[in-house]
């Protein structure tokens, strides 16, 4: 069976955005702009199947790079089997985080043939294990999706407090604003968690981000960019 990973572009906004460094252990700082793995979070938000994974390719920054700070009370212990007094484990932390984003996401949906996908394997050695499955209805069913605004969670801007809104546009016919007259070096950035390599604790992913004219183009999972 021939075919061809189809991409499709979202536009993503929101009041609110933390796209959390994981550097910097106390005070939550957000990067300037939205990380690949949060993108790919906010497809997943609208469609996912073990049979698809999403490649985020490319990030346009549509709105001005701009901080607010919020001093919030958190609780500075994780939940087990005895219980928390939130008295007793309340902090209050400062974070700086974007306001008002707005994002066009473009990401590439790529079918996982079954002798691919973790846990399962195929009596077939150059063939899909289910030969009637047909990769075009996973692009169907979440350009049905996205659409209509449906979504399996509500996504998010980071983190779940900053909830998003979307919609699904067509960068060929669509009219839409342009990306910022920016350009900057953001620097080693976060890309993405390496779920492939260990399920439970996955390593990290950074790769070197950089914006010209308001326009991140991100590399593939297994390019020499990304950093391991």
């Amino acid at each position: 069976m021939e075919y061809i990973d189809k991409e499709f572009c979202l536009e993503v906004w929101g009041p609110l955005a933390c796209f959390t460094r994981p550097e910097l252990k106390v005070e939550r700082v957000s990067y300037d702009v939205i990380t690949p793995s949060a993108a790919r979070a906010i497809f997943e938000a609208i469609f996912w199947k073990p049979a698809i994974h999403w490649q985020v390719t490319k990030i346009e920054v549509l709105n001005p790079i701009n901080w607010t700070s919020v001093r919030r009370n958190e609780v500075g212990a994780v939940a087990s089997k005895n219980p928390i007094f939130i008295e007793e484990k309340r902090q209050q932390k400062n974070s700086l985080l974007l306001r008002d984003v707005r994002y066009r996401l473009y990401a590439k949906l790529e079918f996982i043939p079954v002798r691919k996908r973790k846990g399962e394997q195929s009596s077939l050695i150059d063939e899909p294990a289910h030969l009637d499955e047909n990769p075009a209805k996973y692009n169907a069913m979440f350009e049905r999706r996205a659409s209509k605004g449906q979504c399996f969670t509500q996504p998010y801007l980071g983190t779940r407090e900053c909830s998003a809104s979307f919609k699904l546009v067509n960068p060929e016919t669509d009219e839409f604003d342009v990306p910022i007259k920016e350009s900057r070096d953001l620097g080693i950035m976060l890309y993405d968690m390496d779920f492939e390599t260990d399920t439970k604790n996955p390593p990290a992913m950074f790769y070197r981000a950089k914006m010209e004219n308001g326009v991140i183009i991100v590399p593939p999972k297994d390019s020499e960019e990304i950093l391991r």
